[in-house]
């Protein structure tokens, strides 16, 4: 079963530093202006290590810049290592109330754990390169890995009765809160929850891949290799907030008709000429629909197209017609109203809005240890980067 293991963590002295100003979404949701903005926030931002530009001054390429910031922060007291291995309670408070409740820690990548990591999703090509050239120079996890415990009660071991140890609200509202776990008998009991039952990954499958790569090769026998930085959460209705990632498609022949595509595997229903009022009704209700400039449309499975699309997943259907359509571009959207700007825009010939995927639907399928289609699920809040760093020396007593 998974290994789960406390680590010294490398975390910003609130005394240095203003925690908000410094943490940073996951790296691969970061485009370069949001990039720019938060670099300029402040000149320890975490994005800097996270998503690292090269510094000729120093004769430094973008890996050796982040290794040699890293190691000035923690020369000059910015980051300071934790005494002791530990666990970190995290919550993320949405601005709608909804709590995600987890713990940090390191899961084990030896053979025997690994077996019970287990992929949620079929991953989209991504270069591993970058990830692994970053980890290599910096000998450090950090950003988290998402792992969803099938084990049940980890959530009831994890008290936030106490005041935070470290808390920062993101710009999108969200508040984000670190607390200590240092108990041995809470530690214990954490580690074997999660020892109990396989860890599906909700996200960073990519992140998870490089660290293993890295163990394999360049890695082997390196202190701390053999292990990744994980937030796990127990896969429950109430700790969870799970959002659709809708289709958009662009590059289409002049002249096609997608409802009639669409057709073949859905009955379809005009909702409504491509107003504000419409997309904000099928956005707000979670429809499933087609959205093009010309009009918008419901979207009804037909019977047969579950048992053709080998599930009822509504991405395994919709991927039905999308595999039928000509030559044509994919992208994707994680919010209802940037798929209808990017239609708006021309950015976009039309949207396929998804409902959310419900957890009962997520936990039968990892209980089944099958995947599901790449962009099935978005799961969010997004934990920060910054909020704990895990140096790969970090499993032991302090060096």
């Amino acid at each position: 079963m998974p290994r789960f293991a406390p680590f010294a963590g490398l975390r910003y002295d609130p005394a240095r530093v203003e925690l908000a100003k410094v943490v940073a979404p996951p790296y691969d949701v970061v485009g370069p202006v949001e990039r720019g903005a938060l670099a300029a926030r402040h000149s320890a931002n975490a994005i800097l290590v996270e998503l690292p530009e090269p510094e000729p001054r120093r004769g430094a390429d973008r890996y050796a810049a982040a290794a040699a910031r890293i190691a000035e922060w923690r020369s000059n007291g910015v980051l300071v290592r934790d005494p002791e291995p530990v666990f970190y309670t995290y919550r993320m408070t949405d601005t709608d109330g909804s709590v995600t409740i987890g713990v940090l820690g390191a899961l084990g990548l030896e053979e025997a754990s690994a077996a019970e990591i287990l992929p949620h999703e079929e991953t989209l090509p991504k270069a591993k390169s970058d990830r692994l050239e970053l980890l290599a120079a910096t000998r450090a996890n950090l950003s988290p890995i998402w792992g969803l415990s099938l084990a049940p009660g980890l959530t009831a071991c994890l008290s936030t009765d106490s005041t935070p140890t470290a808390a920062a609200v993101d710009d999108d509202g969200v508040r984000h809160e670190l607390w200590i776990l240092d108990d041995p008998a809470a530690m214990a009991q954490v580690s074997a929850i999660v020892g109990s039952a396989p860890v599906v990954v909700a996200d960073g499958h990519h992140r998870l891949a490089t660290a293993a790569t890295y163990l394999a090769g360049a890695g082997a026998g390196t202190p701390g290799a053999d292990g990744v930085l994980a937030l796990v959460v127990e896969l429950a209705e109430d700790t969870l907030s799970v959002g659709p990632i809708h289709r958009l498609l662009s590059g289409l022949p002049d002249g096609l008709d997608l409802v009639d595509a669409f057709d073949s595997w859905f009955a379809v229903a005009r909702a409504g000429d491509c107003t504000d009022r419409t997309t904000t009704a099928l956005g707000e209700s979670s429809a499933l629909a087609l959205v093009t400039p010309s009009g918008c449309w419901l979207l009804t499975p037909r019977d047969g197209t579950a048992e053709a699309a080998g599930s009822d997943l509504v991405s395994s259907m919709v991927a039905l017609v999308i595999a039928e359509l000509p030559d044509h571009e994919l992208a994707f959207a994680n919010s209802w109203q940037d798929a209808v700007a990017a239609v708006g825009s021309e950015e976009a010939q039309a949207a396929v809005l998804l409902p959310p995927v419900p957890v009962a639907q997520i936990d039968a399928w990892a209980h089944a240890r099958r995947r599901m289609p790449p962009k099935s699920t978005f799961f969010h809040p997004k934990p920060r980067t910054g909020m704990v760093f895990r140096a790969l020396d970090s499993d032991g007593a302090p060096t």
